[in-house]
């Protein structure tokens, strides 16, 4: 029986979208999840804060600890990780979920907008995952999962927005290191990215708006998608760069229209695939 019942997640950005859908989903089983993201107030285009999704979490069944988290900081990530193992007992799985996002071509990007995406998409993860790992190599089936996309190194990737690539595919070489250096010790370290868009803030406020989120699907999938990667074995489920709807026909769910935001729309294909 396949379930996350008392293990501890620790995830960044789980305040909304897709890291609060992977919240919810572990949640439902009774697992214990660390809300480590940054907003404590309600903002005006971002909806949710780590209170309003604790609640949520534990409204689904699970255990919530919220924690005012900025993870450009080494001691915001080292007091929440100390929290969340008194609170807990420990840490099974860390979410690296968190990013920043700024699609500008090379003339157009500020360097502080670009600062800003390396030091929270890629040094964000490989704090996280650093400061996670020796509580999870004392778990029983210890994950790491990104959510990044898979590496391939062509020109059409990285043409648009160099700066936004190199910072995601930062993520991604963080599994493809970590899964080998970890392999031994049985951590999953896994990526996790979407065939589509995702109805998120991101895509309604920095993208493409509603039109773009009617033709998305909700984060639910990632969540799902997700949950079936990490109720996996570690020892033998670790390297993958994974894409959602490949994951959940790896489970023989076929049907995904439950997940369109408009069943009617043509789908937006993400970035990436």
């Amino acid at each position: 029986m396949r379930s996350l019942e008392g293990k501890t997640l620790f995830i960044t950005g789980a305040s909304r979208g897709i890291g609060k859908a992977i919240a919810l989903r572990a949640a439902r089983d009774g697992a214990n999840v660390v809300v480590a993201a940054k907003t404590t107030e309600p903002h005006p285009k971002l909806e949710g804060t780590i209170f309003t999704a604790a609640e949520e979490i534990e409204a689904a069944g699970g255990r919530a600890l919220p924690v005012k988290v900025d993870i450009r900081s080494e001691e915001d990530v080292d007091a929440a990780v100390a929290q969340a193992v008194e609170t807990f007992g420990g840490i099974d799985i860390c979410i690296n979920n968190a990013s920043a996002i700024s699609l500008t071509p090379t003339l157009q990007t500020e360097m502080k907008r670009y600062d800003l995406m390396h030091q929270i998409n890629t040094r964000g993860t490989f704090l996280v995952s650093q400061r996670c790992l020796p509580h999870l190599l004392k778990a029983e089936n210890p994950h790491i999962l990104n959510l990044s996309p898979p590496l391939n190194m062509e020109e059409r990737w990285f043409a648009p927005h160099v700066a936004y690539t190199m910072a995601k595919f930062g993520m991604s070489m963080c599994v493809l290191g970590m899964a080998g250096e970890f392999r031994e010790q049985g951590v999953g370290v896994n990526a996790l990215w979407p065939r589509t868009t995702i109805a998120t803030a991101a895509v309604r406020n920095l993208l493409g708006g509603e039109e773009m989120c009617r033709a998305s699907r909700t984060p639910d999938i990632m969540g799902e998608a997700a949950w079936y990667i990490l109720t996996r074995p570690s020892r033998e489920c670790t390297g993958n760069f994974f894409i959602d709807d490949e994951v959940m026909a790896s489970e023989g769910i076929t049907d995904l229209t439950p997940y369109a935001v408009d069943p009617e729309a043509e789908l937006f294909p993400d970035f990436f695939v």
